[in-house]
């Protein structure tokens, strides 16, 4: 999306806003737009421009990292796979969605709740609302910018409903004026209802391709509605919809399990719908989703900011295998994974030697490997504060290579870890696992296999390369730089970086196992994505044999990491009510009488 456009299309969809509310109808604000100025086919583009520009989750005037579409706090940090990061006073509110305490005026869900009702719904109102009142717009181009809002509705829908549930207030375009008297109280389905009818109309009006990358096509919706009916296990409604999806053709596996988090390999055969990120068009690169802004190493050799969503020792051990390559299923955190907690940088210490999926070092930045150009990981002095986020460096897949910084990362304002590494929302590989999570609890056990070996299959096609042989890491080492001569002399770039193996599965001997290996196979697959805490969540909900008791999970994880972080989660512990986050206080005060909490706040 050209960014020029969002800017203007911003400025015109608050023009609209103010100049619509009551006190602002005797008397035109100064320099305000008359909604008619946008009666054509160029205004509405712009408007759903402006739609489309906030759907990252941080607008051109705030920075909002509590709206993240990456969901790395509610879907990641709340989970095992990550934690806050940082140190404990900085983004306090953080801790309590790691601990599962979250105090209903938190101002993360604030956040997200206002980004994707508060906007984002509000805008692709506006846009359906214009649509309706311009003469002279031919059919097609009406439909076609119908489904494009709609599919927009559903989606800041979808990521409202993964984090709020059904407490969600639902405003039709034709309900805008009446938006406050209407009630979050909805029936049982009601909200999935409004998201998949969204969808619907958009995977049936939307073109299967379009010429400008970042807007939506029919199989963006069919993913996403898919991704819905996943949630609640509606497996019916979910398996037509994939298998449409993979017998289209149009998608397939990326060569490489790396290339679906490379700036070079954006929009790649795999992406089925991507967040679109750009640097440098605009003060401290605003459209480059600022709200995981904070997630960049700490290390002194890069000057960036702020050591925040680190990986777990829970997710590191995850990452073991046994002599054939698969997963430990019931013994991967028995022991940890041996790392350098308290071990200072200029100290010997050498990396295990353990057999590791090679997603590891693609997904976990740990010591004595080298890390995407930047130079060797060097342990402690790289995390802000270990005893606190622990000793792995910040989340690895959205961030960018040594030699993209300040063409591709953003060369103004304070969060210099921002980049033009697109968020690949929707993927093929989603669509793989989610049809083999529906052939597994239907005993279809030979589609499950194969979807899962497919997964497996590409994650060996590439291992992270550059063997370390120096055990003490202080920061000359790193200040030398990659390929001098002393960095041929400690880093031989032929070698495997560790010890890597990956195997594919024989068979599933039952259904249960093989539910059990497409689960295991998401979270390593994704990783620090933000999708662990929603896939626990759902997976509570099935069969005995096939089921993961969420609350069980992560209260092991908890005391586990103890182990590593003595003090973070220590008295954890996590209930039914924090499987979705409080209705935000101000909402609840702006609107009393008409907003409900979620129960248990």
């Amino acid at each position: 999306m050209k960014k020029l456009s969002i800017i203007m299309a911003t400025v015109f969809l608050l023009a609209i806003a103010f100049s619509c509310s009551d006190s602002f109808l005797d008397k035109k604000p100064l320099g305000s737009s008359s909604e008619d100025v946008f009666y054509n086919e160029k205004g509405i583009d712009a408007l759903l421009t402006g739609a489309y520009s906030i759907v990252k989750g941080s607008a051109l005037w705030t920075v909002s990292w509590g709206a993240s579409i990456t969901n790395w706090t509610y879907g990641s940090v709340a989970s095992d796979d990550g934690a806050k990061g940082s140190n404990e006073t900085d983004q306090i509110t953080v801790n309590e969605i790691e601990r599962w305490a979250v105090e209903t005026t938190n101002n993360y869900p604030a956040d997200k709740w206002t980004m994707n009702i508060g906007m984002g719904v509000n805008r692709c109102n506006i846009v359906l609302n214009v649509i309706a009142k311009t003469t002279g717009l031919s059919e097609t181009a009406a439909t076609k910018y119908k489904a494009e809002a709609r599919f927009l509705r559903g989606l800041y829908y979808f990521e409202s409903w993964l984090v709020f549930g059904d407490k969600v207030p639902l405003i039709p375009e034709d309900k805008m004026t009446v938006a406050n008297t209407i009630s979050n109280d909805n029936a049982p389905g009601a909200v999935l209802k409004f998201i998949t009818e969204d969808l619907a109309f958009a995977a049936a009006n939307l073109p299967a391709k379009q010429t400008q990358v970042g807007r939506a096509t029919k199989w963006a919706a069919k993913a996403l509605a898919a991704r819905a009916y996943m949630q609640v296990l509606d497996y019916a409604s979910a398996k037509p919809l994939l298998d449409e999806i993979i017998a289209s053709g149009q998608f397939s596996l990326a060569d490489k399990f790396f290339d679906n988090f490379r700036i070079a390999t954006n929009n790649n055969v795999e992406s089925i719908f991507e967040i679109e990120r750009n640097v440098n068009d605009i003060n401290e690169s605003l459209n480059g989703e600022v709200g995981i802004g904070l997630n960049a190493p700490y290390a002194p050799e890069m000057g960036l900011c702020c050591g925040f969503h680190q990986p777990t020792q829970n997710l590191a051990n995850a990452f073991k295998v046994d002599a054939k390559g698969l997963p430990l299923f019931d013994t991967f955190n028995t022991t940890d994974l041996k790392n350098d907690a308290g071990v200072a940088s200029a100290a010997d210490f050498v990396p295990t030697t353990d057999l590791l999926d090679p997603r590891m070092d693609f997904t976990i930045s740990r010591r004595g490997i080298p890390f995407m150009g930047w130079g060797i990981m060097r342990g402690q002095d790289w995390i802000r504060d270990q005893t606190w986020g622990g000793p792995y460096n910040t989340v690895t897949k959205t961030f960018f290579y040594k030699s993209e910084q300040n063409s591709l990362s953003t060369s103004t304002g304070w969060q210099t870890g921002i980049c033009a590494n697109n968020i690949r929302y929707l993927r093929f590989g989603q669509i793989l696992l989610w049809r083999a999570e529906i052939a597994a609890y239907e005993n279809d056990l030979s589609k499950a296999l194969d979807y899962v070996n497919q997964i497996r299959t590409r994650a060996g096609k590439e291992v992270l390369m550059g063997k370390v042989s120096i055990t003490k890491l202080p920061l000359e080492v790193n200040v030398l730089g990659k390929n001098t001569e002393a960095w041929k002399a400690y880093v031989d770039d032929t070698q495997p970086a560790a010890n890597y193996k990956i195997g594919t599965y024989a068979s599933f001997p039952d259904k249960n196992f093989a539910m059990k290996a497409v689960q295991w196979e998401n979270r390593l697959e994704f990783a620090m994505e933000g999708f662990r805490f929603f896939d626990l969540r759902r997976w509570d909900k099935l069969p005995e044999g096939m089921r993961v008791d969420m609350k069980a999970t992560l209260e092991s994880f908890a005391a586990n990491d103890l182990r590593v972080r003595p003090n973070v989660m220590k008295g954890a512990t996590f209930d039914e009510k924090d499987k979705y986050q409080p209705v935000p206080q101000r909402q609840l005060d702006l609107e009393p009488g008409v907003l409900v909490q979620n129960p248990g706040y």
